[in-house]
This record gives structure tokens, C-alpha cells and sequence, in this order.
């Protein structure tokens, strides 16, 4: 249910929100778009690339693929850094790290230098996740946090947008290594930050507090990865095992095992969560690691293979593909604005599966249009709001799951292993395309998996799992019984009333 405190009605909604609270909003979404512009500038500018490193296709698309090899690490160290020290100092040290990766991409020399900055890149991305959805949401009031997580997740699609358009105007001049310079703004955000903001305020009240008068009152999420010899030694490692397969799957190193390969990381990264999990949050772990990787796979086919289809299928000119691409980015930010609306008046968790359904009527609409440029934009417009708008709030329904102490780490791990969806996507939506035509294969892929992504939500699977060990487990820990903290420090005017469990 959502929750049942009312809003005072002399007020509107953001006026509840205090200005500090927008502030915070501000910070993390320029993150987020600077995140989102730093992401698909690589795909942009992988032709240029492959010609002046004279690469072949399956090399260079392996660049692509890099950041996804370090994101699982990257989720989990930064996130425990969250947990531990703060959610703004994580946020900052994601900020740099991605950055600085994304310059280092402009002096790359070689196909090995770029590859690593791209792997530098991976890990400070999957920090950025963590730290800036728990910072957001430990910092708004209680009520409206699902609408904190849509505007917040919609400044991905807002720089994904702004690359393409830039795109168009700095690669002609000055060549591609100007894209990647461009990225080092983000530097200037993170230092912003660490002077304007204080803590987000659930985990000042609840952890910070504490820590400042011991040292042992912080909390450590890889406690139980290390608890004695054998085990560290078992957890390195599995740890080096992991990265070792996943780089040999998205490299052309591992040509001809991939197969047996992915397994070998699905059974390193399983093993660890089930242990971050433990005793009683193992299988809660494990199948929400599931779902979020069930959700990359309906909908990372149309985000990777869209313009190919276009190209292919349509015959469409670069022109005509930029413009369907300009209304796909719009609207998956529009989606994700209303999802952050629609989830704070109807739960997260009923949010989520209704507006997945509602998608599902305009999935064979969009790859049934052949002729007409502006009836696609609109049908691909309104399909990506409902779709992958709704992952505007998959933050939320992902932390809620979990406590502040191991919220981050525990978000951070989940949902960049559940990530790798988004790289086996594309590949499973070109094998479909081989028995029948790409627009059709991309249909029946988006539509089958949608629906299990829809049973797994909104049937609260993962949750129904998690309580067969933990019967205890609330429905939601962002929104807790008696409110929550909801209100950044040294403010007032924040909302925290009672309210019932939203159920995520």
C-alpha cells in the first residue's frame, strides 16, 4: 500500500521540499547526466575509433563491453564505502573516478589504453548508482521518494540526449577525443558538492551519529566475505575468477567458450551474494539479482539494437535515425518523471507492474510502422515511457529492500550484476534476428521478458522468497512505520508523519 500520511493540503508537494533537499536532487542529477552522457559516448564515436586504431568490428564493440567487467566490483566497493563512511563521499569518489576515466579516454593511444580507461569507467558508473539513489533518497521526505528516484534516474536519459546532440557538432570540428575530454566536467560537479552539501539525512540519524563517537560503530557490508583465512582466501579468489571470465566474454579472448565462461561468473557472483546476504537475506539477494537482470534483458534489445534497426530493416538516413532516437531519450526521461508520480500514489512495487503492462500494448505497434517517421516517434516515445521510464524508480524498489547500514553496498552489488543483462541483451536479440527478421526478434524479446518482469514485481517474488528464511523482514525500509528520517540535516520544514509500508 502506499503510504497513508497525507500531505499538508495548504501546501503543494515541492514546496514540502526544502531547499537544501533540491539542492541534493540538483547535485546526484547532474551526475546522473553527466553519467549518461559519459556511457553512450562510445558508442557514438566507436566508428571514428575502430578507423584510426584499425580495429575490426568485434574488437572495437569490446570496448562497449569493458565497462561492464569491473561495474559488480565497482557497485560493491563503492557502495560499502557509502555504507561505511557516508553516501556523499562515496558519490564524490564515483564522480572522479568515472570522470578522470572518460579523459583518459581522449590521450588513448592504443586499443590496451583505452580498454583500461573503459574499465575505470565501470567502476566509478556502478559507485555513481549506489551513492547518488541512496543520497537522494535518505535525503527527501519520506512520502515522496519514489518521485525523488524518477527525476533523479531521468538525468541518464538527459545526457544521453545531450551526447547525441553534441555529437553532431564537436566530432566534424575536432575529432573524437574532444567528446571524451568534454567529460572531464563532471570534476567540477564533485567538488561542488563536497563543499555545498551535508549528509543525507537517513544516514546521518542512523549511522553517522554513531560513528563519530566510535570508530566500530561503522558499518562493514564485506564483514562476511572476510571472517577468517580460508574464507578470504576462497572470496579473492572467486573475486579474480569473476573478472578473469567476464573479461574473457566480452573480449574476443574468451571466442568459442563464452558459454561455459558466463557460467563461471554467474557462480562467482551468486556465491557472493548469497554471503552478503547471509543467513537470513541470501535468496532475497539472489532473486533480486535475478529480476534486475530479467529487467536489462527486455529492455537493453531496443536500447542497443534501435538505431540498427532503423538502418537496416527501415533504411533509414543517419538523420531520420537521430530524430527517432531524440524522441526514444525524451521518452524515457518523461517515463521516468511519471513513473516517480504514479509510484507515489499507488505503491512502488503496483507502480512498477502497471505501467510494464501498459507498455506491453505498444510493443508490436512501434516494429509494425514502416513508412511513417512521425507516427514511429510518437509510438517509440510513448513505449519507452512506459517501459524504460519505469525504471525511474527501480532505485527505490531496490533500497527498500534494505537497511541503511548496508543499503549501499547492497544496491551497488545487485544492481550492476543484474547490469550484465544490458551486454547479453544485444547479443541474444541478434541471435533471434537470424530466423527471423530484427524488428520482429526485438518484439518477441521485449514482450516475453517484459511480462516476466511484471510477474516477478508485481507478484513480489523476490520478497516472498527473501521471507522464507527471514520471516521478520519489513515490507520496506525507506518507508518505515513510524516515517523516516527523510530531511537533510541542520533544515526543517521536512515531512515525517506516520505512514504504512509501501510495500516495494
Amino acid at each position: 500500500m502506499p503510504p497513508t500520511d497525507t500531505p499538508d493540503r495548504a501546501r503543494r508537494w515541492w514546496q514540502e521540499v526544502t531547499p537544501p533537499q533540491w539542492k541534493a536532487m540538483f547535485a546526484a542529477w547532474i551526475g546522473y547526466l553527466l553519467d549518461g552522457f559519459d556511457f553512450v559516448l562510445i558508442t557514438l564515436v566507436l566508428t571514428e575509433i575502430a578507423e584510426d586504431f584499425r580495429l575490426s568490428t568485434a574488437t572495437a564493440a569490446s570496448l562497449i563491453s569493458g565497462a561492464f567487467i569491473t561495474r559488480w566490483l565497482g557497485g560493491a566497493v563503492l557502495g560499502a564505502l557509502g555504507d561505511r563512511y557516508g553516501r556523499k563521499a562515496a558519490m564524490i569518489s564515483s564522480i572522479l573516478l568515472y570522470s578522470l576515466g572518460t579523459f583518459a579516454c581522449g590521450f588513448a593511444w592504443d586499443y590496451t589504453s583505452l580498454f583500461v580507461a573503459r574499465l575505470v569507467i565501470g567502476v566509478g558508473m556502478a559507485g555513481e548508482y549506489s551513492a547518488g539513489v541512496t543520497y537522494v533518497l535518505e535525503s527527501w521526505p519520506t512520502r515522496w521518494r519514489n518521485r525523488a528516484s524518477g527525476f533523479l534516474i531521468s538525468g541518464y536519459a538527459g545526457g544521453t540526449v545531450l551526447a547525441a546532440e553534441l555529437y553532431k557538432w564537436v566530432v566534424p570540428h575536432w575529432g573524437w577525443r574532444w567528446m571524451f575530454w568534454i567529460g572531464v566536467l563532471p570534476v567540477l560537479v564533485a567538488l561542488w558538492v563536497r563543499r555545498a552539501l551535508p549528509e543525507a539525512g537517513d544516514w546521518q540519524k542512523e549511522i553517522g551519529a554513531a560513528a563519530t563517537l566510535s570508530a566500530a560503530a561503522r558499518p562493514n557490508p564485506f564483514r562476511p566475505l572476510f571472517t577468517g583465512r580460508i574464507r578470504s582466501g576462497v572470496n579473492t579468489a572467486l573475486a579474480v575468477a569473476a573478472s578473469v571470465a567476464l573479461f574473457c566474454v566480452f573480449t574476443p579472448v574468451g571466442s568459442g567458450y563464452v558459454p561455459w565462461l558466463s557460467v563461471v561468473a554467474a557462480l562467482c557472483l551468486t556465491a557472493f551474494a548469497a554471503q552478503l546476504g547471509g543467513r537470513s537475506g541470501w535468496l532475497l539477494y539472489v532473486s533480486l539479482m535475478a529480476t534486475v537482470f530479467c529487467a536489462f534483458l527486455y529492455s537493453w534489445p531496443i536500447q542497443a539494437l534501435l538505431p540498427t534497426y532503423l538502418k537496416t530493416d527501415l533504411g533509414y538516413a543517419p538523420g531520420q535515425v537521430t530524430d527517432v532516437m531524440f524522441y526514444a531519450g525524451f521518452g524515457t526521461m518523461a517515463g521516468c518523471w511519471l513513473a516517480g508520480f504514479v509510484g507515489d500514489r499507488l505503491g512502488t512495487r503496483r507502480a512498477y507492474a502497471c505501467t510494464l503492462l501498459a507498455s506491453l500494448v505498444f510493443v508490436f505497434p512501434v516494429f509494425a510502422v514502416q513508412d511513417s517517421l512521425p507516427a514511429l516517434g510518437v509510438l517509440v516515445f510513448v513505449l519507452l515511457a512506459l517501459s524504460q521510464g519505469i525504471s525511474g524508480i527501480l532505485p527505490k524498489y531496490l533500497a527498500g529492500h534494505f537497511p541503511t547500514a548496508t543499503r549501499a553496498a547492497s544496491v551497488g552489488f545487485i544492481y550492476n550484476v543484474g547490469a550484465l543483462g544490458g551486454a547479453v541483451a544485444p547479443i541474444l536479440g541478434a541471435h533471434l534476428a537470424e530466423g527471423m527478421s530484427l524488428g520482429r526478434a526485438l518484439a518477441v524479446l521485449t514482450f516475453g521478458l517484459t511480462l516476466v518482469v511484471i510477474l516477478l514485481v508485481g507478484g513480489n517474488v523476490p520478497q516472498r522468497l527473501g521471507r522464507l528464511v527471514d520471516r521478520q523482514a519489513p515490507d520496506d525500509h525507506l518507508v518505515p512505520a513510524a516515517g523516516g528520517a527523510g530531511a537533510l540535516p541542520a533544515t526543517s520544514g521536512s515531512v515525517s508523519g506516520k505512514a504504512e509500508p509501501d510495500s516495494a
